[in-house]
């Protein structure tokens, strides 16, 4: 499909120097430790003990291992790498920070993390938000529940400390997290958060009910207010929603489907959690993803992109009108605490790293590269197993591969696909965090087009070789 991907391969490849390898003795012993001592994330240890990449340099959008592959990272690390690899000056701004004061005495502040709650409220659509800094994506989901029910009960509401989600959302690994979306992926943790009630979620290519997208999209969120009804407005404290279901396959939702679910949110008094961790800070082509529906949400929490992951940091963002309910006396106290939330050091991060996003007008190459990505993504229809391309959005998009595009039928699980394409993308150079049935992709925000069009090349090439595979 692509005539030019020899000539990109080669320029894109060899565009910097290779790190110094490891010695063959010590790569190995590096994977003895590893296989010995150590959790990979989500992965079992069988599948990757003896053979785990090692990265030990990164630049733009390639990352480099201990025995010198050039890979194209196609998931932004997890999600987060939206600044890109290699930025010296985030590092540099760690340093001076780490070097004057690392950490403050408890109860006080520090410049960077005052400076970074100010950029915050810049950008946020409601200028007079207040953040509530974490650690990560998981902590800021619990607080913004924890803030969302506190609030409730501020505002006559006393009951109230039941949230509903999405079935198959993805809000964190947390047992408060997982009990919200209820995803399939997650181990189970006994009895989930009392109060805990999942509808059903948008899904643009399997539409849930028969008839058109935008009435069907409306009556997914009707759901939400089906719930209110049923089990009482005094008892229900938030709804909460990812503007595009990344978990369950890049979903992304007509317009009226939020603008639903802000004007039920307001009609019952319920507090509205956009939970933007992967989308927030630009992935969408928006500062805030629910811009690109019209819409504000009452919280927002958001990690990753905010210091592109070089510093761990998370926030529940709290519209004034949310943030205002806990000024006054002991009883209105938002009594929260994480240690190392708003780290002095992850401030100074993400203040470097926002500097960047700005400089380079990095959101607007993300609208400018989604719209990119997805049409040239539309040519991979020419492969029989490719039954939808999902995007057009941002840097956000997604292959869904089945057996049978007519009927939409998904591959078996005995096919393989989860680990046949991660294989086959690497050896053309490219790492996919999420690739099986659904080919997820999410590079750094920095990304060009010669770039997509190599990650696009390497995909084709991979759908040639799997089809060959399972004999199509």
């Amino acid at each position: 499909m692509y005539v030019q991907t020899c000539r990109v391969t080669e320029t894109l490849m060899t565009s910097t120097t290779n790190p110094e390898t490891l010695s063959g003795e010590r790569i190995e012993e590096l994977q003895q430790i590893a296989g010995d001592h150590i959790f990979i994330h989500a992965a079992q240890i069988n599948d990757w003990r003896g053979k785990l990449k090692v990265y030990i340099k990164g630049e733009g959008v390639w990352v480099e291992t201990v025995d010198g592959q050039r890979h194209l990272d196609s998931m932004s690390g997890l999600w987060y790498k939206s600044a890109g690899y290699g930025r010296t000056e985030i590092a540099d701004a760690v340093y001076a920070q780490m070097t004057s004061i690392d950490s403050p005495p408890a109860g006080s502040s520090t410049i960077p993390q005052i400076e970074l709650a100010g950029k915050i409220a810049e950008l946020y659509p409601d200028h007079g938000a207040r953040s509530f800094f974490v650690s990560g994506g998981s902590e800021a989901v619990e607080t913004a529940v924890k803030m969302a029910k506190k609030y409730a009960q501020l505002n006559g509401k006393a009951g109230a400390y039941k949230v509903i989600s999405r079935r198959y959302s993805y809000h964190g690994g947390t047992a408060m997290a997982v009990s919200l979306g209820g995803n399939h992926t997650a181990d189970p943790m006994g009895p989930q958060m009392p109060g805990a009630i999942h509808v059903t979620n948008w899904n643009s290519y399997r539409l849930p009910f028969a008839g058109d997208p935008i009435d069907v999209a409306i009556k997914c969120a009707n759901e939400f207010e089906e719930v209110i009804k049923h089990q009482g407005a005094e008892t229900i404290a938030a709804m909460i929603a990812e503007p595009i279901s990344a978990a369950y396959g890049i979903q992304v939702p007509p317009a009226e489907y939020w603008q639903r679910l802000r004007e039920i949110a307001d009609t019952y008094d319920i507090v509205l959690i956009a939970d933007e961790v992967i989308t927030a800070f630009g992935r969408t082509g928006e500062w805030f993803s629910p811009t690109n529906f019209g819409v504000k949400a009452d919280i927002t929490s958001v990690a990753k992109a905010i210091t592109s992951g070089y510093a761990p940091l998370g926030a529940a963002i709290a519209t004034k009108k949310i943030a205002d309910a806990f000024a006054g006396g002991p009883n209105e106290t938002f009594k929260h605490l994480i240690t190392f939330g708003g780290h002095p050091i992850s401030s100074a991060a993400a203040l470097a790293n926002l500097k960047i996003f700005e400089r380079e007008d990095l959101v607007g190459n993300s609208k400018r590269m989604g719209t990119y990505l997805y049409e040239q993504l539309q040519g991979l229809f020419s492969h029989k197993i490719v039954g939808d391309v999902r995007g057009g959005l941002g840097l956000l998009a997604a292959v869904e591969l089945v057996s049978d595009r007519e009927s939409k039928t998904p591959f078996p699980a005995e096919a393989g696909l989860a680990t046949k394409l991660p294989k086959l993308l690497i050896e053309r150079n490219i790492v996919s965090f999420r690739a099986g049935d659904v080919i997820s992709l999410c590079p750094p925000l920095s990304i060009n087009e010669d770039e997509i069009d190599f990650i696009v090349s390497a995909i084709d090439s991979s759908l040639d070789a799997l089809e060959s595979d399972l004999g199509i």
